[in-house]
């Protein structure tokens, strides 16, 4: 339980995104980085929202019967 919590520092990346990431670097702050963070937080948000709307409605069609 207690390495659940555990930050632990990785490089998951592959070396092309690695590369595009490090090099995108600029002064306002709009990066690759950003669009790739965003990507990843709606790919992984996308899963959790159809169980939870197929769970919704499994559990309101179990109350009216």
């Amino acid at each position: 339980m207690l390495l659940t919590f555990q930050a632990a520092p990785v490089q998951a990346q592959c070396a092309m995104c690695t590369a595009s990431v490090e090099s995108s670097n600029n002064e306002s702050g709009d990066s690759i980085a950003n669009g790739l963070n965003k990507g990843i937080l709606y790919l992984m948000a996308v899963p959790y929202v159809i169980a939870g709307c197929v769970g919704f409605f499994w559990y309101k069609y179990s109350r009216k019967k």
